[in-house]
């Protein structure tokens, strides 16, 4: 274990050291969620602002005490010699594309892409610039990548890393078709990058833009709206000087101001995600009591109390029982890797724990990972992922066949699972994960 890392959850400079870690094997300890770490809380406190005086996330803290801020520096810190440059001139040219990465292509993302995210307004001025800038970059690497598989070396670097996460939102929100298809060295590398297994362990399933993403003045307003006193409701700006500042009452133009690189800006991102509807809310109570089954998971022998539990409340017409198989197996290497997959799966979908139960298996033959496999059960009759497009992020990568507990083959999977033994089907189970 190398140490902790405190983070905004779904933050394209999290990602980047979280991908730099699966690279070098390096396992760490991420907290982005409550209780261990709140946003605007736990980094605002005198126990994390004595090792972190900025108070600003990334920010990592090693197993002997050290402290470091900025996700460059700590992507650095727990990378190998690998990703940081074979050559002296290597290094160098990888430290060259994380600094354009940093300074040029994420001030310009955050200027284009946070309007159709409804956190800013769009100003044209800035709009446009954003746009050039990100032209120029991609000009730029579509030259140098037009006889390279990577930007550096022969492998993936930091500089790939690096790069590959500060245009991840492009991609996803305003890169439509007509404005990439010119770069086709770039898209390749680009989309070479997201499919690497140690990517898709931290940022998942990657849909690349179809139709540029518009101001969402909807969303806008939503943060926006005015509370009580007449006043807005504020928005925490780009950095911390910024936010002490108080707008005027009354104004008769308000000027958006040019976002700059500074450490907090994703963190908005999570602010403006749009709230996904329950499509459970509406159900009535069903037999099997998700909550109650859990805590007799948790705290009783499985075999003898949580399995009868398990078999004599659930009713096949209230839910239904799902066996997984991940479809890229190939991509699989070490077993941490495909444990990193899970995670990243059961991570991405924090908001079906409520409703669904499931248990991911990560199979090995000696030192290699040779598969995953897992058991879910849903409430009704289709897989959770179908229902809620922010649940299906990860699901695309696995098929998905529907058990019969009539059929004892299919019930002594379930019994397996569950149970979570060290062989299953004659397989050796490097580790199970329960989703819960």
């Amino acid at each position: 274990m190398q140490g902790t890392l405190y983070a905004a959850r779904d933050d394209v400079r999290t990602f980047k050291v979280q991908i730099a870690a699966n690279y070098s094997g390096k396992a760490i300890t991420v907290l982005s969620d409550p209780p261990q770490f709140i946003l605007g809380e736990t980094n605002v406190g005198v126990e994390f602002l004595s090792k972190f005086p900025l108070g600003k996330v990334p920010a990592f803290e090693t197993t002997n005490g050290d402290t470091l801020v900025h996700s460059d520096a700590i992507a650095s810190y727990l990378s190998n010699a690998e990703l940081r440059g074979a050559t002296e001139f290597d290094q160098a040219k990888v430290q060259q594309f994380v600094s354009i990465a940093e300074s040029e292509v994420m001030p310009a993302c955050c200027n284009w892409v946070y309007p159709t995210l409804g956190i800013i307004q769009p100003n044209k001025l800035n709009v446009d610039k954003a746009k050039q800038t990100i032209t120029d970059v991609l000009c730029f690497l579509n030259q140098h990548l037009s006889t390279r598989t990577f930007l550096v070396g022969e492998r993936v670097s930091l500089a790939d890393i690096s790069m590959t996460c500060s245009f991840l939102l492009l991609y996803k929100q305003v890169l439509e078709p007509s404005l990439r298809d010119s770069f086709e060295n770039t898209n390749r590398w680009f989309i070479t990058c997201i499919n690497q297994p140690h990517f898709k362990a931290v940022i998942g399933e990657v849909a690349l833009c179809e139709k540029m993403a518009q101001f969402d003045s909807k969303r806008y307003n939503e943060l926006n709206k005015k509370e009580g006193g007449g006043k807005k409701a504020k928005v925490p700006a780009a950095t911390k000087a910024e936010s002490k500042k108080e707008a005027p009452a009354k104004e008769a133009k308000e000027e958006i101001p040019a976002l700059d690189d500074d450490e907090d800006d994703d963190i908005l991102i999570r602010r403006a995600e749009p709230k996904s509807v329950d499509p459970y809310k509406d159900l009535p109570p069903a037999s099997l009591n998700m909550d109650e089954f859990k805590g007799v998971y948790s705290n009783k022998d499985i075999e003898t109390v949580a399995l009868p539990f398990f078999f004599e409340n659930i009713k096949l017409e209230e839910h239904s029982i799902w066996h997984c198989v991940y479809e890229y197996v190939d991509e699989l290497n070490q077993p941490f890797m495909a444990c990193n997959l899970v995670s990243g799966f059961y991570q991405r979908i924090d908001k079906l724990r409520k409703t669904a139960f499931g248990v991911m298996a990560v199979f090995t033959q000696g030192v290699k990972a040779i598969g995953i496999e897992g058991i879910w059960v849903f409430r009704g009759q289709e897989k959770a992922f179908d229902l809620c497009e922010d649940w299906n992020i990860d699901a695309p990568s696995y098929t998905f066949r529907k058990l019969n507990l009539e059929q004892q083959d299919d019930k002594q999977k379930v019994c397996d699972f569950f149970l979570r033994k060290d062989n299953i089907g004659g397989v050796v189970v490097h580790d199970a994960k329960v989703f819960k």
